[in-house]
């Protein structure tokens, strides 16, 4: 069976008015104190983000679990540095981002400009192991027309500088500025995506093979395929799905590749298209059907994913789990849709991240 492993994003935000606060570097040296939690949680671009990744599981209940105690121990930890934490892949309040100091994020500073300032972005990565970089490579090029998807399950960032920018998933539009981001081609063996990759760092554009920002990589630093097309899920309950749908799509994927099954061949173009509808609707109105490329009802899209990877989800015996949470996920709303539900019941923002910071923790 397949491991998983899940990075997320937090948003650092003072607790009484929801600003956000440049005070991860206190938080990672309480962190680092602790034994328990030493290298749990990561330094991200600016100061007011937060990361932590799990361990790598195959139950996804226990997946789950971690999730939410990665949660509330990030939680702890902002506390006493005079914070706290949201799951929120955009700030909904204005912000002026502080980009921590390091040469790394220095060098994106200077590259990159006004982009790199308006970066402050949160989103969630799933790692899904893979036997090898060629079966890896086979699972991007055959996962990519269904990518949009997870992205509009959980879309979860309406708000910008204080504005309902009219999209799901906001993030998506920002992290794409990066030059490196977005959808990719077919590559057809892991020789040509690794030399794909090295051409890009030789551009000089990129910094090293790490700022290879696909929808969908292979990791640099484990075994696995790397999904970073979603933002940060506002309910633990909700990255754990997406978990389970990644998990269910490489599986599938890697059957097809070893029977034979050729990978859907669109062009880069229309993927991106696919990512920007699924982005500005999320789940509500119509994404692009990942065969045919046309406008359909959401809910069909996501009805056909699941009939696309229920062999795979049927084997881990995640088949009716993942219908019951997609069900709660219709019931309860994306992050996106329970933050416009909070905004129009009590009229302020502040109002929305401080809500927004208990549904972070359950």
């Amino acid at each position: 069976m397949r491991t998983v492993g899940v990075e997320e994003e937090l948003l650092l935000v003072d607790p009484d008015t929801g600003e956000p606060q440049a005070q991860s570097a206190a938080v990672l040296a309480l962190a680092e104190a602790d034994d328990a939690h030493r290298g749990l949680f990561e330094k991200e671009l600016f100061g007011q983000m937060l990361e932590f990744a799990t361990h790598p599981q195959t139950d996804m209940n226990e997946l789950g679990a971690e999730i939410v105690r990665c949660r509330k121990e990030a939680a702890r930890l902002a506390e006493e540095s005079g914070c706290t934490v949201a799951a929120l892949a955009t700030s909904p309040l204005p912000v002026s981002p502080t980009v921590n100091v390091n040469h790394r994020y220095q060098w994106l500073a200077e590259q990159y400009g006004i982009s790199t300032r308006e970066e402050l972005v949160c989103g969630c990565h799933v790692h899904v192991s893979v036997e090898s970089d060629e079966e890896g490579t086979a699972v991007v090029d055959r996962i990519r027309p269904w990518l949009p998807v997870l992205l509009a399950i959980s879309a979860n960032s309406p708000f910008w500088q204080g504005d309902d920018t009219g999209y799901f998933s906001y993030r998506s539009q920002v992290w794409d500025r990066w030059p490196s981001a977005g959808p990719t081609e077919l590559f057809g063996s892991a020789e040509r995506y690794h030399r794909r990759v090295a051409d890009m760092v030789a551009t000089g554009v990129i910094l090293d093979a790490k700022m290879a920002y696909f929808d969908a990589r292979l990791s640099e630093r484990y075994p696995t395929v790397e999904i970073r097309v979603a933002d940060v899920c506002l309910h633990a309950e909700t990255a754990q799905l997406l978990a389970t749908l990644a998990r269910g799509l490489v599986e599938t994927a890697a059957r097809e590749w070893r029977a034979g099954v050729e990978p859907v061949n669109h062009s880069v173009s229309m993927l991106r298209l696919a990512t920007w509808r699924a982005a500005r609707t999320g789940p509500e109105g119509q994404l692009l059907h990942p065969v045919s490329m046309r406008p359909v009802p959401a809910e069909v899209v996501v009805r056909e994913l699941i009939e696309h990877i229920a062999e795979a989800l049927s084997a881990t015996g995640d088949l009716q789990p993942v219908l019951e949470a997609l069900a709660e996920l219709r019931r309860r709303g994306t992050g996106a849709q329970v933050q416009r539900a909070l905004l129009e019941q009590r009229g302020s923002l502040r109002d929305v991240v401080t809500a927004c910071v208990r549904h972070t923790q359950g």
